[in-house]
């Protein structure tokens, strides 16, 4: 491996002078430092990432927890891309990525909290898990600079997409449309479940509108299996809504093959729309009317904002920051 020292001996300046010009200094002629640089890249040096750990006391290295129930990891696309948006902002800023362990089966298993002191985090994202989890907990609970994605702690930057309104531009469009008897099969007890459903009943109250509980129904986020069996449920009721509200686009699309199944057509026979806005909603037909959520924008605010409290943890607020999503006017609610 070579050296700077290596470096020294060929240019014949001091190791201190080929410090200086790795680090761009300013205490050092411009001829230099670039005929520095231009031997060191040809010697073949790499600078140690030890070493610099050890004069900055940050390892330049971020840590991600990430793991939903339905075990979909990466190919959750909503989380996926919000996630890949982080990644790119880290990296175009110096920091490199590192996925915490979330197998609850691994050998010897360290917590949350270990496993980022043992890799040397300088800070975590967390996304997707159960925030009840007490490792998660310790882990927010720590020093460590956190940022939470959906989900809100004291004291704690969250990047929250704003479900409120999402739900509310959702509602307001499909009332526009002339429906009036409206069904929503909405995700698992969350935090984002909570925001959604209370703009639900708040919006529809709003409206005049007054909801059955039997058009109230309850499945897990991305479970099209059951978002299928509670479409079924829907319509076969005595009076059945003219328009289904899923919990997520995949939920949709489990919604969407009972109703074809059943030899119904969306929207004619009867109306639906989804959330988050993945690409698959633009495939379906008819395209899919969802609430499309800025992923790109939240992963880059999540990285700039973990980022900015790693390096300025004085000046950097921490408060909750909302991003807004766009309604995505598809085929599949009709105008009744």
């Amino acid at each position: 491996m070579v050296s700077m020292k290596d470096i020294s001996v060929r240019c014949g300046v001091s190791v201190a002078t080929i410090s200086k010009a790795l680090n761009d200094h300013t205490d050092i002629g411009e001829d230099t430092r670039l005929h520095i640089k231009k031997v060191a890249k040809e010697m073949g040096y790499f600078p140690n990432s030890s070493a610099r750990a050890l004069k900055t006391n940050r390892t330049f290295n971020l840590g991600v927890l990430f793991a939903d129930e339905s075990n979909s990891g990466l190919t959750h696309d909503y989380f996926a891309n919000v996630l890949d948006s982080f990644k790119v902002t880290a990296e175009e800023q110096g920091y490199d990525i590192t996925f915490l362990n979330c197998n609850k089966k691994r050998k010897n298993k360290m917590s949350y909290l270990e496993h980022s002191m043992y890799r040397g985090l300088d800070g975590v994202v967390i996304a997707c898990v159960d925030f009840y989890d007490p490792e998660v907990v310790e882990l927010i609970e720590s020093k460590l600079p956190v940022v939470t994605i959906d989900h809100l702690f004291n004291n704690r930057i969250a990047i929250m997409s704003d479900n409120v309104k999402g739900m509310r531009d959702l509602v307001q469009y499909v009332y526009d449309q002339g429906h009036r008897k409206i069904a929503y099969i909405h995700g698992a007890d969350s935090a984002v479940t909570k925001s959604r459903l209370a703009s639900f009943y708040k919006t529809t109250e709003e409206l005049g509108l007054t909801i059955p509980e039997e058009y109230m129904k309850e499945v897990a986020y991305r479970d099209t299996v059951q978002a299928g069996i509670k479409t079924e449920e829907l319509l076969a009721l005595k009076n059945p809504p003219t328009c289904i509200l899923y919990a997520d686009d995949f939920s949709a699309l489990g919604g969407m093959n009972v109703i074809k199944l059943k030899e119904l057509h969306i929207p004619e026979d009867v109306s639906i729309a989804g959330y988050d806005g993945i690409n698959i909603a633009n495939l379906l037909e008819p395209k899919l009317t969802t609430i499309k959520q800025d992923t790109k924008t939240m992963g880059k605010t999540a990285a700039e904002k973990l980022i900015s409290l790693i390096e300025k943890p004085k000046s950097t607020i921490v408060q909750p920051i909302t991003i807004e999503g766009t309604l995505v006017e598809g085929k599949s609610v009709r105008s009744i």
